[in-house]
């Protein structure tokens, strides 16, 4: 018999039940390149520059310039500072390098980490060339039309000259059908380059495996975990471990292949949710648990778009609009949020107050013992009084949700009514109409004709209606306009703060080759060394 009741995140469970759970808990982006910078730094992505404004929210490979700038300083970088053991094991996507293909200015290395094992890039279907593409086949389509166009112009030229209709060398033919030849074979060979070039692992600086074996990954991420461990287990630690799941494709080991009743996604669900306990297992028999606050979240919510045919390979936002790559609906920056330390945080302990990912950055450095910058805006509040239950209400009063570089929505945390306000300014036109998603594209966009500029803004009352399905009205509402008055203050008092800087993932998103990591002379860019290492 199959038991439908049983939880199929049984150690996420546990570790909520023995600490602390935030049920608004906010990512300051929702995509991962810029919410993963706002974690590590505190601060909003925009202030950092790693934001678009063209559309393309994520570092689009690893071969390009872009990523987090070197005058940033991460959580990691001040625990550094302060004799802590630092790894980050898995998922970077905040770049690797600026000027040539071994200057690692956006490394892990760069940025606090002692050490650093996994995949620089991220993880995604043209990893495997699966059947969803993020940039695949978009670039196949483009090169197969350039090469039509090509084709067509030597075919002209050709009949031009035997016709004697137009006067030229022969070279102009040749070239162009060379072109055509070099165009054709590339589109049909860019699946496999891509491979290779976006998707390998690392130790430090050294590539290990170009491609990824992706079925040995997660026991390589678990034995790193457990080695980083045994290493730094008699001194003070910080350990980030980045998990590639549940990221498309999906990739799960035959282990939980086919195991969940919830199909694909949830056999890498519970993959991920195995490893989880494989970690927490590791800190019991090192004898860490009492000693080590850890921390569970996510990037980002639920990508609704990544779906094919009849299934749905992005997961679901459960009561929550909207998802991945909608930077105001709760679907997408809604995340997990569980602390657990045993004797210092209460269990079974839920906090409903407004909480973000940047909060994690000042509560790190107040325990290591460091110092916030003092030369530059921090967005994240110390999460300590609330969690050890000192502080009776978050210290966030007002939160900001960018999509790119642009504001689409605000919240306010009104707290002598106990209520939590939404203000929507912008947000995208969903496909087809009536949907809850942007279907037919890889994600929703964040400006254009395809979102809706909302005057006057939308409202909605979160406290009692957190899906964001009833907006309010003056005629709902009688604190109306006093709301959307107060919530334009807070928004142009932090525009006010905010200092110009470079957008990593416009100019600094496109593929150079001087700059693509290689393990071998490029372009032979193929290695395994995973079975020599110790």
């Amino acid at each position: 018999m199959l038991d439908l009741g049983r939880s199929w995140t049984p150690n996420i469970d546990q570790l909520a039940k023995d600490g602390v759970m935030l049920t608004q808990h906010i990512s300051a982006s929702s995509v991962c390149t810029p919410s993963r910078a706002a974690f590590l730094t505190g601060r909003y992505p925009i202030r950092s520059g790693m934001v678009s404004s063209s559309g393309y929210p994520v570092l689009q490979w690893a071969g390009a310039s872009g990523g987090i700038p070197i005058n940033e300083t991460t959580f990691a970088k001040i625990l550094q500072s302060k004799g802590y053991a630092t790894g980050l094991i898995g998922k970077w996507h905040l770049g690797l390098n600026c000027d040539s293909a071994n200057d690692h200015c956006h490394h892990p290395l760069n940025h606090g980490f002692d050490h650093f094992y996994g995949m620089p890039f991220s993880m995604m279907g043209d990893c495997i060339q699966w059947e969803i593409s993020e940039k695949r086949a978009a670039l196949e389509n483009k090169l197969i039309l350039y090469g039509q166009i090509v084709v067509f112009a030597a075919l002209t030229l050709t009949v031009g000259k035997l016709t004697h209709l137009v006067s030229i060398s022969w070279a102009p033919v040749i070239w162009s059908t060379a072109a055509a030849f070099l165009i054709f074979l590339t589109s049909y060979s860019l699946g496999v380059l891509i491979v290779y070039a976006d998707c390998f692992l690392m130790r430090n600086h050294t590539i290990t495996e170009q491609p990824m074996h992706f079925q040995r990954t997660t026991p390589l991420f678990l034995k790193e975990v457990a080695l980083f461990l045994q290493r730094n287990k008699h001194r003070p630690f910080l350990l980030f471990v980045s998990f590639l799941h549940v990221h498309t494709p999906l990739i799960t080991t035959k282990n939980f292949r086919g195991k969940s009743l919830r199909g694909r996604y949830g056999d890498n669900i519970e993959e991920m949710d195995w490893m989880v306990g494989k970690i927490l297992d590791t800190l019991d028999r090192e004898g860490l648990t009492k000693s080590t606050l850890t921390y569970f979240t996510s990037d980002n919510g639920g990508s609704l778009e990544s779906q094919f045919g009849n299934n749905q390979y992005g997961g679901w936002n459960g009561i929550y609009k909207g998802g991945k790559g909608m930077g105001g609906w709760e679907g997408g920056i809604r995340v997990p949020g569980i602390f657990r330390w045993p004797g210092e945080l209460p269990a079974s302990h839920v906090i409903d107050e407004p909480t973000s990912l940047m909060d994690i950055y000042p509560t790190l450095v107040h325990l290591g013992g460091g110092q916030l910058p003092q030369d530059r805006v921090t967005d994240g509040q110390d999460l300590l009084p609330l969690l050890r239950g000192t502080a009776r209400h978050s210290a966030h009063v007002f939160l900001m949700h960018y999509c790119d570089n642009v504001l689409h929505a605000a919240r306010w945390h009104q707290r002598e009514r106990g209520t939590v306000w939404k203000v929507h300014y912008m947000s995208p036109v969903f496909h087809p109409e009536g949907a809850g998603a942007c279907y037919g594209r890889g994600a929703c966009p964040c400006s254009g004709d395809k979102v809706t500029v909302h005057d006057p803004p939308l409202l909605f009352d979160l406290s009692r209606d957190p899906s964001e399905a009833h907006p309010l009205t003056p005629d709902t509402e009688p604190s109306f306009q006093d709301v959307l008055n107060r919530v334009k203050q807070a928004v142009e008092e932090h525009r006010s703060t905010l200092s110009p800087a470079p957008l990593q993932l416009d100019a600094g998103n496109v593929w150079q080759p001087w700059l693509q990591p290689c393990c071998g002379p490029f372009p032979l860019c193929w290695c395994d060394r995973e079975d020599v290492q110790q």
